[in-house]
């Protein structure tokens, strides 16, 4: 008789169960919101109120529009999106007082000066409640955000474990077939078992990704770990630094102060404005190229209130691990290429749901298989 060894794919393959059976409510907890989460703003495009715009000769100008939101009583007005089609409304951020953090948003048809609060629907709410639960689990912040960190981790121990037990023991075309395509004229059990070893596998990567960013938002020293690892700052939101006029020259309109920042950043896409406060004493321009490869990449402009250019930050002219660091998030939620990613990421993470509940199935199969042996 043989002896019973305990091999190396042995341990490997225990590390994969109990770690899986340990965190496996979590992981389908953080992968279930995820998967909402992948279509976040086209849910709630669908469920907000659509303002229709009637295009007449007659366009106001930013100037006139920023008037109308002051005089109606909405508060001051902090910023404006002004999108590349001319069928929409201008989008303006409005605030009561300057405590208040996020203050609100007002639709503005730029040609009538019709004004629309933007109200929460219930699609926020349920997407919040999504976002607080991928994030911490519904708990407090302090508690839930290490809880789905560790999770995380132990989700990459699997993903590199499951990997290692997908290959077979002799590396050959026939024995890595089996494992590449779902046997579905099979019994149920082969069903599983396919559904849980071939979809990891072609999950795996993605699943991979979004760990390994993911614990950014999880601990901050694996955040700033990761910003050394590739030279510089993750999740950096400081702007460059802006030397202020000289000359004391007089302040010209928002509208001519909007055309330098076009001219300057010369393409199609949508334009985000910040006017000048207490703070910062001039405009602050981020634009979208529509034809760009990526549609969260954006372009920043700084221009004095006297219309003088101060500073040109253009995203394509960074180095690549600045571009890198920028775009974590939108590698993270899947929105770097768009609808196309945003596809990939939702199967993956559909995938990613499933795996802990055919993972569990596979466990109580070979539990039962066992019982009867004995």
């Amino acid at each position: 008789m043989k002896k019973n060894t305990y091999t190396f794919r042995k341990l490997i393959n225990d590390i994969h169960l109990w770690l899986g059976i340990g965190s496996g409510i979590i992981i389908f907890l953080v992968c279930f919101s995820g998967t909402i989460l992948a279509f976040e703003h086209e849910i709630k495009d669908i469920f907000s109120s659509e303002t229709k715009i009637n295009e007449t000769e007659n366009k106001k100008s930013v100037t006139d529009l920023i008037d109308i939101v002051k005089n109606s009583n909405k508060g001051f007005v902090t910023g404006l999106s002004i999108p590349n089609s001319t069928d929409k409304a201008y989008t303006f951020s409005v605030k009561k007082s300057m405590k208040e953090r996020r203050g609100s948003s007002v639709l503005v048809n730029p040609y009538s000066g019709a004004l629309q609060t933007v109200e929460k629907t219930s699609a926020d709410a349920f997407l919040f409640s999504m976002f607080k639960l991928h994030r911490w689990l519904l708990l407090d912040s302090k508690i839930g955000r290490p809880i789905v960190g560790i999770a995380t981790i132990i989700f990459l121990i699997l993903s590199i474990t499951g990997i290692i037990l997908w290959f077979p023991r002799k590396l050959k075309w026939k024995n890595l077939k089996p494992g590449l395509k779902i046997k579905t004229d099979a019994n149920w059990k082969r069903i599983n078992h396919d559904l849980h070893n071939t979809l990891g596998f072609y999950a795996c990567i993605f699943i991979v990704i979004m760990g390994i960013t993911g614990l950014c938002w999880s601990f901050e020293g694996y955040r700033n770990g990761l910003g050394n690892l590739i030279g510089t700052k993750i999740f950096n939101r400081s702007t460059p630094k802006i030397k202020p006029s000289n000359t004391q020259k007089d302040s010209i309109s928002v509208d001519e102060v909007i055309k330098i920042a076009n001219k300057t950043l010369n393409y199609n896409g949508t334009l985000s404005v910040t006017l000048p406060n207490k703070k910062n004493n001039y405009y602050s321009f981020r634009k979208t190229n529509t034809n760009n490869w990526s549609p969260v990449t954006t372009d920043k402009v700084y221009i004095d209130t006297s219309g003088q250019l101060l500073a040109v930050d253009i995203f394509n002219n960074k180095p690549l691990n600045v571009k890198i660091a920028a775009l974590i998030k939108p590698i993270h939620t899947g929105e770097i290429f768009g609808t196309t990613s945003k596809i990939l990421y939702f199967i993956a993470c559909l995938i990613g749901t499933s795996l802990p509940i055919t993972g569990t199935i596979i466990w109580i199969n070979k539990l039962k298989k066992k019982k009867k042996r004995n």
